[in-house]
């Protein structure tokens, strides 16, 4: 009876506990939001966890009115990228048919699935890749983007293996090999009833980000024509005509362009870009704005000025009239909507888009500004909008907002969006059910330079109580440019739920506070932005004293395994430390990530320009070795091509030879982070070890008595 009783008491105490590291098994997430062209249903996608390894996600199609779901794959069978025909009466999408695997085409019942043709693509690192599907405005074709084997392939695979490529190092995935396979992308057509495939795009480029013309004369595209493609990363936009293969370039400027989408009536095209000379495969300093430009490719005009803060890809409204894309701001990523100014004979002064003047003549708004992250949508022609929206107690869910009816905005005031959104989807409403979710709450403080006002997000312990003290976890997000926010972080409540405080930091450098504010970070890594951190811990310290200033523990991925690194160099006052990712040698890391440019990005110069190699081994965590004396737990994935494992073994021997208690794990088949579930869930318990471990207080020597 007794053991009856414990085992309701702890089914009673898990329902109100927070998460755990496994829930993330059972969680779901939604994405890929796309009407269909009468509006009707919604095509989107269910990531899962519970696979044998990787995340997996799944095609999904809701009736609007009714609410009725059809799923696409079964079992734990994957399926996504979902792209509606002109007529709404076929999807296509990645998934399987007929035994086999590439692009299908099925019904939006699921129904009369069919298997078009086989699609490959390719290891080497194309991260700002668009669309990769675009039917013919007739329904009867779709272009798509695959690849074949480069000039390189014959003697890259040989016996030995001869190198040639700068860029011969790979970006991970699955069946990962540790070299470039050589493969090039470029843009075929398949005819939709006959399976029959043409082939458009030739040579040793990398063609991607399709979107076929309203016309169906043109498919409109981004590539690398660069004579040394590997060397300078530099997307620019052209056309290829659907019949002939003949290719028109639109543009050619020092920036990249990609993500480019025809406005409905074919007469302009929107689309991101950058404008700064040298741009990073992996991360850019510069925020990406929306242009848009005329057909034929003048007239370009960076619309997206109005806003200081890094947009996401346009979408146009049916009728043309509105661009809609997602911005940046203060940890969240909120969807905003303007009707674009008539394209002048030369661009206007980007200063005129500033202000209210700007906020009229663009009809800007936000759509969606909730805290939290929107990230995908869709526009229906009634002008409802479809988006996957993770809030802070939830992550994406499938959400739909009816058309606005708001009348002219004042002069000086920009039009806000009233409809109310719907939750069309609760995938984890079951477990979440369970659970109790930790508040988390945004702060802000000057930083040492007085530059800038910096702000941190912190998570309080589930079950906060402000008579007691909890310890403190940094957690520093990668980059450096990205951002922090209030939306859903299951690491972070599950360390919540463990009895752990947690503080993120949107140090300088950080997106979603402005260009301004991003290229802080340049030429001053682990500089002011590590500061920019140990202000915001100590800060976080003085305002909340229930924080137990002698248990605080630190970590990160990537630029934030990098910081981690750099801090324990620097400070004494972390118990514990678990760098993941992180860079140790600037010199050594630049030498053997496949991203060559980003430290000529980020420091102005390549490493043996100048006197850069000494600054570079100044600023290197492993330099100042000596001296560490906090306990530092290595987490890497094997198989990491953006900051190769090595990094992580430097620092952990110089550990060793200095004395300082270490440990490195070591994460088979993982790239850069942790992509597997259950290797997710290892590494947060495993860090529940590592930090109970330190954070316990030291126990005192036993008294030996003299005889």
């Amino acid at each position: 009876m007794k053991s009856c009783v414990f085992l309701l008491l702890s089914a009673a105490a898990l329902a109100q506990s927070g998460i755990q590291p496994s829930d993330l098994l059972q969680m779901h997430s939604a994405g890929n939001a796309v009407f269909s062209p009468d509006g009707t249903r919604i095509a989107y996608t269910v990531s899962n966890n519970d696979g044998p390894r990787r995340p997996y996600g799944q095609l999904w199609v809701m009736d609007v009115r009714s609410g009725a779901t059809v799923r696409f794959s079964t079992g734990q069978e994957g399926s996504g990228n979902p792209v509606w025909s002109p007529d709404g009466q076929w999807l296509a999408f990645n998934g399987t048919a007929d035994g086999k695997r590439g692009l299908v085409i099925a019904h939006p019942d699921g129904s009369a699935r069919r298997f078009l043709t086989e699609v490959q693509g390719t290891n080497s690192p194309e991260p700002y890749e668009g669309a990769t599907v675009s039917w013919a405005p007739d329904g009867k074709q779709i272009a798509f983007v695959s690849s074949e084997p480069g000039p390189e392939t014959a003697n890259a695979n040989g016996d030995p293996m001869v190198i040639t490529r700068y860029l011969y190092r790979p970006d991970a995935g699955e069946g990962y090999t540790h070299f470039n396979d050589n493969r090039r992308l470029h843009i075929y057509v398949v005819d939709a009833a006959s399976g029959e495939v043409r082939q458009l795009t030739h040579g040793t480029g990398y063609q991607h980000s399709v979107a076929w013309a309203p016309k169906g004369d043109e498919i409109l595209y981004a590539a690398e024509h660069d004579l040394d493609a590997d060397r300078f990363f530099n997307n620019d936009l052209f056309t290829v005509n659907a019949k002939t293969g003949a290719i028109h370039q639109l543009t050619s400027t020092e920036g990249v362009e990609m993500d480019p989408t025809w406005s409905p009536d074919g007469t302009k095209i929107a689309y991101l870009a950058t404008k700064r000379g040298l741009t990073d495969r992996e991360t850019n300093m510069e925020d990406t704005h929306v242009w848009v430009m005329n057909a034929d490719g003048s007239n370009r005009t960076e619309v997206g000025a109005l806003i200081d803060s890094r947009q996401g890809p346009p979408h146009w409204s049916i009728d043309g009239r509105r661009l809609y894309f997602t911005v940046q701001d203060h940890g969240s990523n909120h969807l905003v909507g303007m009707s674009p100014p008539p394209l002048e004979s030369s661009p206007p002064n980007p200063s005129i888009f500033k202000g209210s003047t700007a906020s009229r003549m663009l009809d800007f708004g936000p759509v969606v500004a909730e805290p939290g992250f929107v990230s995908s949508f869709s526009i229906a022609k009634d002008g409802a909008v479809a988006y996957t929206f993770a809030s802070p107690t939830d992550t994406a869910e499938l959400f739909l907002k009816l058309a606005d009816v708001v009348p002219a905005a004042p002069a000086g005031k920009a039009a806000e969006g009233r409809s109310p959104a719907r939750q069309l989807t609760n995938l984890n409403q079951q477990l979440l059910s369970q659970r109790t979710i930790a508040a988390t709450e945004s702060f802000t403080f000057i930083s040492n330079d007085a530059k800038f006002t910096v702000e941190a997000f912190l998570t309080k312990p589930v079950g906060f109580d402000a008579n007691k003290k909890y310890p403190l976890v940094l957690n520093i997000h990668g980059g450096p440019h990205g951002q922090n926010g209030p939306a859903l972080n299951l690491h972070n409540q599950a360390y919540a739920a463990h009895g752990y405080a947690v503080l993120m930091v949107n140090y300088r450098g950080s997106t979603g506070y402005g260009q301004k504010f991003a290229d802080a970070v340049f030429r001053d890594q682990d500089g002011d932005e590590a500061m920019d951190v140990l202000y915001a811990v100590n800060a976080a310290i003085r305002r909340y004293p229930w924080i137990d200033q002698n248990r605080l523990g630190c970590e990160g991925v990537s630029y934030g395994g990098q910081l981690t690194d750099w801090l324990i160099t620097q400070t004494n006052m972390f118990k514990a430390a678990i760098p993941i990712a992180g860079i140790t040698n600037f010199i050594s890391y630049n030498y053997m990530t496949y991203y060559n440019q980003y430290e000529a990005m980020e420091w102005g110069a390549y490493p043996h320009q100048g006197n850069l190699m000494d600054v570079l081994w100044e600023r290197s965590p492993l330099k100042h070795v000596a001296n560490v004396s906090t306990p530092t737990m290595f987490m890497h994935g094997e198989n990491d091509p953006d900051v190769p494992i090595a990094e992580a073994e430097q620092m952990f021997v110089a550990l060793q030879d200095v004395g300082v208690e270490t440990v490195m794990v070591r994460y088979p088949r993982e790239g850069h982070g942790l992509s597997e579930p259950k290797h997710q869930v290892d590494s947060i318990e495993r860090a529940f070890e590592w930090y109970d471990r330190h954070f316990a207080a030291p126990q005192p020597k036993p008294v030996t008595s003299v005889p």
